[in-house]
């Protein structure tokens, strides 16, 4: 059924979104005021395939990639920057509004940078044996071949490359491949995932395969298959090499904005606990004017960072232990002589935690969030507790799509 729809606003997905016979539906890059064709989507009730654009809204703007509408990477790119940036930092501000939160929201803070220098690719044989390597598609489980993205950094260059040889030597089958690509300050860093077991011999065509290209470090499943060079990068003053599959901000500069963000909030402080500290990204930084204490899940990170702390001339001390913080979230006690924390969880937020540190006398929190939903809850209860929270500043570092990030400071009131 074909339906023409008036498209009211932009919805928090980065869909259209249209009013019609008494509920609202969504449909894919469109814009507010726009009459557009779509039909409806096979067990979708609530969305629809646009077909056309009937009358184009005056805010549209061609889209720079060829993928764009097809691969799931990419929502908008075909919105006027600044009517972009005005919705995303509206997502934030309704979501603070929605929980009922009060609180100055600055202005977005651009961190897109030289592009992404972190990404995953998909590889899976599909119809008549043909191999596909790329991106997810628009909300289905279908890679979509790429060759080229306009959105990664130049460091990322021959990623894609690497990526095809890779996922045609192991030939995935029925089960999708997940080939992780960083660039670091040595080359790529390629991490593959779901291959499954290799004989010996394979084992050493693939680390050829990897000489080939260049690349930094190969592993497999975090098993190493060839190492040229250390994958390093810099954080701060330091250089941290990366253990496998390790997480990082996807963009140089979305890093570096959220350092110089927490660094700002933080001031004035002599110690500070950094929570969910990953590799080090904060507490390399802070670890320049104050000691810190710095707790993560992945023992792999912990390492890494003391590693680059005991590496690093000029830092005070720098105290790093492996804890998982939803199971053993830091007490009360355990935070009496931290002056600020820093609170960066995964996207699901950290409960557990966040009730730990609304009963502590911590005179500074500040939270670092890709996830507005989950920040607002933490940061109700921190509220209850006698927190309040003074700023929130929303950062653009995945431009193009609907994830926004944000750095708030919270303060204790009593």
């Amino acid at each position: 059924m074909v339906d023409h729809l008036t498209i009211d606003h932009v919805a928090h997905r980065g869909d259209g979104a249209a009013l019609h016979d008494g509920g609202t539906v969504f449909v894919p890059f469109t814009l507010p005021g726009e009459v557009v064709e779509a039909e409806a989507v096979a067990g979708h009730p609530d969305r629809r395939h646009l077909l056309r654009v009937e009358q184009p809204s005056p805010e549209r703007i061609p889209a720079f990639c060829p993928h764009f509408g097809i691969c799931g990477g990419c929502a908008i790119q075909h919105w006027q920057p600044e009517r972009y940036r005005a919705w995303k930092r509206g997502l934030v501000v309704e979501t603070l509004r929605q929980a009922g939160l009060e609180a100055e929201v600055g202005e977005l803070l651009d961190a897109h940078g030289e592009g992404r220098r972190r990404i995953v690719v998909h590889a899976r044989r599909g119809t008549h044996d043909i191999l596909q390597v790329g991106y997810m598609a628009q909300n289905a489980h279908q890679i979509i071949p790429i060759d080229h993205c306009p959105i990664l950094a130049p460091a990322l260059g021959g990623a894609l490359a690497a990526a095809w040889e890779i996922a045609e030597f192991v030939k995935p089958a029925d089960k999708p491949l997940d080939i992780q690509i960083t660039a670091t300050f040595n080359g790529l860093d390629i991490d593959v995932r779901g291959s499954g077991p290799l004989p010996p011999s394979r084992m050493a065509e693939l680390a050829r395969l990897a000489e080939r290209h260049r690349l930094a470090r190969l592993t497999r499943h975090g098993e190493l298959i060839l190492l040229r060079a250390p994958p390093l990068v810099e954080m701060g003053p330091a250089r941290v090499t990366l253990p496998p599959g390790a997480f990082l901000q996807a963009t140089a500069r979305g890093e570096q904005v959220l350092a110089e963000r927490v660094l700002a909030l933080t001031d004035g402080a002599k110690t500070v606990a950094d929570l969910f500290c990953g590799v080090g990204p904060f507490a390399l930084r802070l670890a320049q004017r104050a000691r810190v204490v710095a707790y993560d899940s992945e023992s792999g990170a912990i390492d890494a960072l003391r590693k680059a702390a005991q590496a690093t001339q000029g830092l005070k001390p720098v105290a790093a232990e492996a804890r998982d913080l939803f199971r053993r979230p830091l007490m009360p006690t355990e935070l009496s002589d931290i002056k600020a924390v820093v609170f960066d969880p995964p996207r699901q937020g950290a409960v557990a935690q966040a009730r730990q540190l609304a009963q502590s006398r911590v005179p500074v929190i500040v939270a670092v969030s890709c996830n507005a939903t989950t920040f607002a809850r933490d940061a109700r209860i921190l509220i209850e507790g006698g927190y309040r929270l003074e700023t929130v500043t929303p950062v653009d570092q995945f431009r193009h799509t609907p994830h926004a990030e944000l750095v708030a400071r919270l303060t204790r009131t009593r």
